[in-house]
């Protein structure tokens, strides 16, 4: 009956029945949370590592079934190998090698040629975290004077129990879609280092002190609602198989870009509600605390993954890294990136990220496509944008002129909105034939473009080089 009315739901939603159930899932975590705010909050850690893997556990059976066994698996074999070689670089290896061959292996085996909702979802979410713990492990086994700022922020020097990986495993709030959080955050929240009151005095000011997070976690999950409200709309309006139509092909060229820009645009919002809504049930939790600011106010962003007015005003490529699954990329940056630092190159650093983040995301060419073009428009971005700083002319004429920087923002607004569709394309069709169709309607434009830029760069460079040096003759 249940999966009937799922069922029945979905086709009225114009959804999947498994897309369906991961939202209806990840809004069981308000209820769940409220239940620990007022019943286990600041109590006995053990009793909460025992709720929170209870309800993760339950709600990842009803989601898939006996495929819970794959999650559970990676999970034991990392606590043993923690139990056997302790925080050892032997353990981070072997954590890394494991969880990233389970979850690929899980891909080879479940693969099609679509986006699907099944258990190597959670499971590329729990991979991350299972080889941040190893690392913060090692780390905790390091003198303080050899970390940096954030390694000692996350830095264990205490082997998690069992228990306490499995609560942190399966948290209610992020276990599905994340958001990616460390050990040791868990750990301060549960031990009741993020608590604002005193059990043992509890009175009217501290219960308001217990409600702080709930008004901003609910209304970060309102507006996580607004966003898939928007994204129902506009890809009601722009389907997928729009872009694969005779109909799509018939359009001007220009109307094709802005086409695929909305487009990907209203895709996004796919991951951005999904991201908002986890989080405000990590808020309600409580586990997103983070500090107070200057006027002592609560801040709730410890788990922040989008900053939606950046990525609404994007104008750069950059500025969609920096607003745009932002937990995911601050995991790559700290144990990959700055773990690569012994290549002696940021460009070469930068790559294997983009690799590794493609591998994470799966087989698909479509994933490896969409990494390459994000390396080498950042390459672009950064190296134009250092030429045209160094032109004293023309950036005393645009800071003289607001009308010139105006247009100068709308322009740059347009060119990200465009080609972050673009590179969404291979992202979201996956497989060749389904977005070289795409790519060959706008001919790759984007690729002729980008991948020609290190001649024009050097022309450019040449040409006022060349300029530079007739100015100091005279």
């Amino acid at each position: 009956m249940s999966s009937s009315m799922l069922l029945s739901l979905s086709e009225t939603l114009n959804t999947s029945e498994a897309a369906l159930r991961l939202l209806i899932s990840i809004f069981l975590g308000l209820p769940i949370a409220l239940l620990h705010r007022y019943t286990l909050y600041g109590k006995c850690p053990v009793f909460q590592h025992i709720f929170f893997a209870t309800c993760g556990v339950l709600i990842c059976l009803w989601n898939y079934g006996l495929n819970i066994l794959h999650s559970a698996a990676a999970m034991y074999v990392t606590y043993r190998v923690l139990k056997r070689f302790g925080g050892s670089s032997l353990s981070v290896a072997i954590i890394f090698v494991f969880n990233m061959a389970y979850l690929l292996c899980g891909y080879y085996m479940t693969s099609t040629d679509d986006y699907d909702i099944k258990w190597t979802m959670p499971q590329c979410v729990l991979t991350l975290r299972l080889i941040g713990l190893a690392f913060n492990l090692l780390d905790g086994q390091k003198p303080e004077e050899k970390l940096s700022a954030s390694q000692k922020q996350v830095a264990l020097k205490e082997q998690p129990t069992f228990l306490e990986i499995a609560a942190f495993a399966y948290f209610p709030g992020s276990f599905l879609v994340g958001p990616q959080f460390s050990m040791k955050r868990y750990l301060d929240y549960v031990n009741g280092r993020y608590t604002m009151i005193d059990t043992n005095t509890f009175s009217m000011k501290e219960e308001m002190e217990l409600h702080d997070c709930i008004i901003p976690g609910i209304s970060r999950m309102f507006v996580g609602l607004i966003y898939l409200i928007f994204y129902q709309l506009g890809t009601t309006y722009i389907p997928n198989q729009y872009l694969l139509s005779a109909e799509f092909r018939e359009q001007t060229f220009l109307k094709r870009l802005f086409t695929i820009g909305f487009w990907g645009h209203f895709n996004l919002y796919k991951y951005i509600s999904c991201w908002l809504l986890a989080e405000g049930v990590c808020t309600t939790f409580g586990l997103t605390y983070n500090g107070k600011d200057e006027k002592g106010h609560p801040l709730w962003n410890g788990c922040e993954n989008v900053k939606l007015l950046k990525f609404e005003t994007a104008t750069q490529f950059n500025d969609y890294i920096l607003s745009f699954n932002i937990n995911t990329n601050n995991w790559c940056a700290e144990y990959i990136y700055k773990r690569l630092k012994f290549l002696g190159s940021k460009i070469y650093s930068q790559f294997f990220t983009l690799v590794f983040l493609a591998v994470w995301h799966g087989l698909h060419s479509g994933y490896y496509i969409c990494f390459f073009l994000e390396f080498i428009i950042m390459y672009a971005e950064k190296d134009l944008s250092q030429i045209l700083k160094r032109q004293q002319k023309l950036q005393s004429l645009l800071n003289s002129r607001p009308e010139l920087q105006i247009l100068t923002w709308i322009l740059m607004h347009m060119y990200t909105f465009i080609f972050m569709g673009y590179c969404l394309v291979c992202f979201t069709f996956l497989s060749y034939p389904r977005y070289h169709q795409v790519y060959f309607s706008i001919y790759y434009c984007g690729h002729i473009i980008y991948l020609s830029y290190p001649v024009i760069s050097l022309l450019v460079k040449i040409f006022f080089l060349k300029k530079r040096s007739k100015k100091i003759e005279q």
